[in-house]
């Protein structure tokens, strides 16, 4: 209730009519057919002698639950007897002890409609009121009546066993069903759709009052309250609320409150009763009452607030109110309601914004805030008032009046053109063909026209419709970089991609758009490096690529990234000794940091794929997808893969990496809790079972009660996952409208989870029906929630589509065991209070489901607010759309606006609000590197027999400005596919999937320059397909434990070593290093990165000469004689950096770069070539040999492609004359067929006249 709460309007409710003073100061009644004596104000003795029952209440206080209270008012009237709120129409009722009913419209209080319930004014005053979608139920004396909302009756149910009723309620059936009780012995259950009694029930006693809340709840006129069940009418839980009577009962959720009152000397015998000087309270949870809510001004009336599910408001009769917390019973918020009369009436409106107080002078008053605007509901039907009537328009007659202004009916004799069926419109003539502008540039222009390749995706000769609508949901691929070098720059992109428009017009539309579509790969000769990504992606926020099996978890890792406490946790597990395999939280580590270093070049999630894979525990829980190849095809073609559907399984997934992060967080201390303990109040230091309570883990305690001997049992309900739980739906009503389920309820009931289930009880050593309740202890810094939309259930569908259905903000309070959740207006009432501490998290990012049209299939894309991850916090919102490789900004409503047709979310995360903004770094600092000073080689190696010596620890810590030298070999796990298509061209379908088979790291300073401290041949657990011996030196010996000669390590002992060298400052060189860093699936930035690939590269050639190549004509050596070594290779690759750092010195780099190429261009760029070349720099009359073909290499050629790879798309040229060392990331260096990328667009240029292999090579 804000300060500025007051009475807002007043009326006068009964207004007198002519026979209301027959008699001036009495009413008489068959139960009472004795006059009142007195008027106006309560007296002990004659109180509630109006409409009474047998036991009166007590002085001051008037008899709850509509009977008239108090004297017959002024003049002989009698002030209302029952008052409601509409919550579904912007109305007020009012009843009065004639059985007449008033309507109110609007805060003005506008004469609505008035009807009479009964034609007998001595059957009693009108008690309560109920409604539903058709009309509203009120209850008489001696009957029920329904009318609609206008006015007319619908039905009116008149019984021989309705003597004396007094109060109803619905029953498990919703709306649809009322049960009707009173002082009387019977009870009867009345369908409201059909208007007729369907049972009569037997009353264990005699009520007054009527609420429905978890249960019926019936208040007796002894004081007690029977909790019945709202199904088979049964007393489960009796409660003495009061000693002697109840005036005011209210229950809503799981809360009943009462005021009454007690007998003023002690046992029952005693006449003399006064009001008790509190409000009890009952948790219809654990059926057990609670601390009472003092009082002193004597409670007569109290209301459970609508929106606060623990909030009560209170009102003595003489007008005192106070607006109290059930858990904070002695902060009050006190207002006065200055009346003439004592209070007869009080009723507060279902949106919590207004409350009406009646008084016995016959004034009804209304009370609100006018800033914050007096509304009765939440989202109200509008009121259909009568149309006034026009009228007709006066004719003067005369005889030259024509008969035609008077207006006759118009027969048609033909049917109109409008009337005609769209079906047999037609158009006249199609639109010619356009021709797109970007064809046009590439095509060749002859005396007869114009002549190029077809590339408009249509067959020769084929006709092009054009009325049809070209409307799809896939981004278009754009060109190779090869082809936009060849072709120049292309066109801008249809694709839109600046921000959205800050409306949520793409959700809107009934089928996706482009920017949701499914994203494929294409390949050109040159392989995966040759894709534009650059394309999909302007900001600078990493995408991932999604050719890789498993890549269904691109969006999670998105979200989970952008989460600056999961982040971190990973981090700073990552930077520990952790040498576990399949460790997924060090594999999230790695990912996150590539992610970070990556500045908006797409990477790929290879190692942690592979991880996932070798978890037993992938299989049981369908988290493995099938061959990505069979995949594509199968969601372009419509084959429907095995598994299940995508959103499932990442719901799957996300269960399982929160455990797993849960567990391998605890195996280990982290680097640093600076900032745990700094959010969440821990000691220093915390106990890691501690920090992923506090983290990731919601604490609860399941309650189990067996239904049939009610024992109860207990047992841990902790869980890092909530599983959202869906309000059942109701029974279609004709013309009804569904009740609004909020966010917050729906979270409330996934967390506290109360269900019922069959289990095995062991008191009755049988299977029984068991009622689960969980008792809330905890909640985490980070919530992750699985939505569990059931595609069948087309209304929880219709829940999320409904417009800001879903917060960016909610509030957390867990007291006595419960979990209380607000947001929007609620949750800012909450936090100006400040009566609780409430934790307020902020919604950081989603994983959103895309549902095509057939035949295509579903994926997944991530919406990310970075707002929240950032180093500051921005002014506002930045989400982003993570469509695989493609990332785009969008606009608030966009992001969480969805479309119950294709869009919904799968998983959410929320985050604590102050977490936000905030990293620890402290892992970069005290980052463990013994593993690189341990020796993993076998034991029967000996010194002689080793290819590496070990750092000194002393004297050789690596560090910024350290220069390594790094090669890599690889095996082939899966050949390359590819097809013929239609134009007789290559295809590629699939590149050939490359793994790390050795990595060699080599000192490039001190006296032991060139020698190898890291020499590891990797464990590979997929199967080989081809070991590529005669370009990687690696035979199947070599990798197998049994045989091997060589120090035989697991992919992540080796990746280790080389990310911990990345995070450490370490600059590395070598020849080609792009695919080197691609297949080992890690990132460096380009300011840690020296190329020789890219040093010794002329931009005006369109040629990478190889390795082997520049060996020969630089250095004057010849390498890679029989097997390749990739210690000599790093070696080669270091003296030829020297050699450049020589020609720089001396000012002759320039002039030697162009006769290089020129040397190399004598030998035919063939490092095998037979003779000098010296003397034919002009290359003429030499004959053009080629290298081995790349489709059996590693380096990518004509017809082979590398593996997964770290993609560019911006370029830079590295150690350039004066700046050596411009970083790999964004090089232009091309694998396979001279093919080189340079400038600002990273363009490949292909070479005429044939391949020349792998520059590296």
């Amino acid at each position: 209730m804000d300060p500025d709460w007051n009475e807002v309007n007043r009326i006068t409710f009964p207004v007198p009519l002519p026979n209301d003073f027959k008699h001036t100061a009495t009413h008489p009644t068959a139960a009472h057919p004795h006059p009142h004596p007195h008027h106006g104000g309560l007296h002990q003795g004659v109180v509630g002698q109006g409409y009474g029952g047998p036991l009166p209440p007590p002085p001051g206080i008037g008899g709850g639950g509509g009977g008239v209270v108090g004297g017959v008012g002024v003049g002989g009237l009698q002030p209302a007897t029952a008052l409601a709120f509409d919550p579904q129409a912007e109305l007020l009722w009012a009843g009065d002890w004639k059985g007449r009913v008033s309507s109110f419209a609007n805060r003005e209080l506008q004469r609505y409609t008035a009807f009479k319930i009964q034609t007998d004014p001595n059957d009693g005053p009108v008690q309560q009121f109920l409604f539903h979608d058709k009309g509203v139920i009120v209850l008489g004396r001696k009957g029920v009546h329904m009318a609609m909302r206008r006015g007319p009756a619908l039905w009116n149910i008149r019984h021989e066993g309705m003597k004396d009723l007094r109060c109803m309620s619905f029953t498990s059936k919703g709306a649809n069903e009322i049960l009707v009780a009173g002082w009387q012995d019977t009870m009867f259950v009345v369908d409201v759709v059909k208007g007729e009694v369907t049972k009569q029930v037997p009353a264990p006693h005699h009520y007054k009052i009527m609420k429905r809340g978890r249960y019926i709840c019936a208040a007796t006129e002894t004081g007690r309250i029977d909790i019945m069940n709202p199904t088979t009418f049964k007393v489960e839980k009796e409660w003495q609320a009061h000693q002697s009577y109840i005036n005011d009962m209210d229950a809503s959720g799981d809360y009943i409150v009462t005021c009454g009152g007690s007998y003023k000397q002690q046992g029952p015998g005693s006449s003399s009763r006064v009001p008790d000087p509190y409000v009890n309270v009952y948790d219809l949870r654990n059926m057990t009452s609670i601390q009472p809510m003092p009082f002193p001004p004597l409670a007569a009336y109290v209301r459970l607030h609508p929106r606060m599910l623990t909030t009560t408001i209170v009102s003595s009769q003489q007008g005192q109110m106070h607006v109290v917390d059930i858990m904070n019973p002695n902060t009050t918020n006190i207002r006065y309601a200055h009346l003439q009369a004592s209070i007869n009436l009080f009723e507060i409106a279902p949106s919590g914004r207004a409350l009406v107080i009646a008084d016995n002078d016959r004034n009804i008053a209304l009370w609100g805030s006018p800033s914050d605007g007096i509304q009765f509901t939440n989202i109200g039907a509008p009121i259909t008032f009568p149309e006034p009537e026009e009228p007709a328009p006066h004719v003067d007659w005369s005889v030259d009046t024509p008969l035609s202004s008077v207006g006759m009916p118009f027969y048609y004799g033909t049917m109109l053109f409008s009337a005609w069926p769209a079906d047999i419109i037609s158009d006249a003539g199609a639109p010619p063909p356009q021709v797109d502008p970007a064809i046009l540039a590439t095509l060749t222009k002859t005396e007869y026209g114009y002549y190029g390749r077809n590339k408009t995706g249509l067959r020769r000769n084929q006709i092009e419709d054009t009325r049809a609508a070209k409307a799809s949901n896939k981004l278009q691929a754009p060109k190779f970089l090869s082809e936009r070098a060849r072709d120049g720059p292309m066109p801008e992109s249809h694709v839109d991609q600046e921000t959205l428009a800050q409306d949520a017009a793409e959700s809107l539309k009934p089928e996706p758009p482009p920017i949701y579509g499914t994203l494929e790969i294409k390949y050109s000769r040159f392989g995966v490096d040759d894709f534009d990504f650059g394309f999909f992606n302007k900001t600078k926020y990493a995408g991932l690529e999604n050719q890789i099996p498993n890549s269904y978890a691109n969006s999670l890792l998105q979200v989970m990234n952008y989460t600056p406490l999961i982040r971190n946790m990973a981090l700073q597990h990552v930077a520990t000794s952790c040498v576990r395999d399949l460790c997924l939280l060090c594999e999230l580590g790695f990912v996150f940091d590539m992610l970070q270093k990556a500045e908006g070049l797409t990477c790929h999630a290879t190692n942690l794929f592979k991880t996932i894979t070798g978890r037993s525990e992938s299989q049981p829980l369908d988290l493995l997808e099938e061959d990505h190849h069979s995949h594509r095809v199968s969601s372009t073609t419509g084959g429907a893969g095995p598994g299940p559907a995508p959103h499932t399984r990442v719901q799957n997934l996300c269960r399982f990496l929160m455990d797993q992060t849960t567990i391998e967080y605890q195996s280990i201390q982290p680097i640093s809790t600076a900032l745990e303990r700094t959010l969440l109040k821990l000691p220093d230091p915390p106990r890691p079972e501690e920090l992923t309570s506090k983290l990731l883990t919601t604490s609860a305690v399941v309650k189990i009660n067996c239904t049939n001997c009610r024992t109860e049992t207990t047992r841990s309900g902790d869980v890092q996952v909530i599983d959202l739980i869906y309000p059942t739906p109701r029974p279609a009503v004709r013309n009804a409208r569904a009740p609004r389920t909020t966010f917050s309820q729906v979270l409330k009931m996934g967390v506290e989870k109360e269900v019922h289930t069959k289990g095995w009880c062991g008191n009755c050593k049988r299977y029984q029906s068991l009622q689960l309740r969980k008792t809330i202890e905890s909640v985490p810094a980070v919530l992750t929630i699985n939505t569990a939309i059931v595609h069948g259930q087309q209304e929880n569908r219709k829940l999320w589509a409904t417009p800001g259905w879903l917060p960016e903000e909610i509030g957390v309070i867990v007291s006595g065991g419960q979990f209380f959740c607000y947001e929007g207006e609620d949750l800012r009432v909450h936090l100006q209070r400040g009566a609780h501490e409430i934790t307020v998290y902020s919604l950081m990012g989603m994983v959103v489901n895309i549902e095509h049209p057939p035949p295509q299939k579903p994926h997944l894309v991530a919406m990310v607010n970075v707002a929240h991850s950032q180093p500051t916090a921005p002014a506002e919102s930045n989400w982003h759309l993570f469509n695989d490789f493609s990332v785009r900004r969008v606009s608030s409503a966009e992001a969480l606006t969805f479309n119950a047709a294709w869009k919904l979310p799968s998983v959410l995360m929320y985050q604590i609000k102050q977490a936000n903004n905030k990293s620890n770094m402290e892992w970069k600092t005290r980052l463990d590197t013994s593993i690189l000073y341990k020796d993993l080689s076998p034991q029967h190696l000996g010194e002689e027999e080793r290819t590496y010596r070990l750092l000194e620890e002393e004297t050789e810590k690596p560090g910024p400005g350290m220069i390594v030298g790094l090669d890599t070999e690889y095996v082939s796990l899966k050949d390359q596919e590819i097809q013929i298509n239609s134009n007789g061209e290559k295809e590629t379908l699939r590149p050939m999937w490359l793994a790390l088979g050795r990595v060699s790291v080599i000192r490039t300073q001190g006296e032991r320059e060139g020698e190898a401290f890291i020499d590891d041949w990797i464990t590979i657990r997929e199967p080989v397909h081809d070991y590529l011996t005669q370009y990687s030196g690696i035979t199947p010996s070599d990798l197998d434990t049994r045989t091997s000669k060589h120090t035989l390590v697991t992919l992540k002992t080796a990746y280790r070593k080389i990310w911990t060298l990345l995070n450490l400052g370490v600059t590395f060189l070598g020849h080609g290093l792009r695919q080197d860093f691609r297949v080992m699936n890690i990132h460096v930035p380009k300011a840690q990165v020296i190329d020789t690939a890219v040093i010794y590269h002329l931009s005006a050639w369109r040629r990478v000469l190889s390795l082997s190549v520049l060996s020969r004509v630089v250095l004057k050596q010849t390498i890679q004689q029989g097997q390749h070594d990739s210690v000599e290779d790093a070696l080669a690759a270091l003296r030829l950096y020297r050699k450049y750092q020589e020609y720089v010195d001396a000012g002759l780099w320039e002039r030697e770069i162009g006769q290089i190429y020129m040397r190399c261009k004598a030998i035919g760029f063939n490092a095998k070539f037979e003779g000098s070349g010296d003397s034919l720099m002009g290359g003429m009359g030499v004959k053009r040999t080629d290298t081995p073909p790349v489709g059996g290499g590693v380096g990518g050629s004509a017809d082979g492609v590398a593996g997964p790879t770290t993609p560019v798309r911006k370029a830079a040229v590295l150690g350039t004359a004066g700046s050596v060392g411009a970083g790999l990331g964004g090089s232009g260096v091309g694998m396979g067929s001279g093919g080189f990328g340079s400038g600002s667009g990273g363009a490949f240029t292909p070479t005429k006249g044939g391949s020349t292999g792998s520059p590296r090579r």
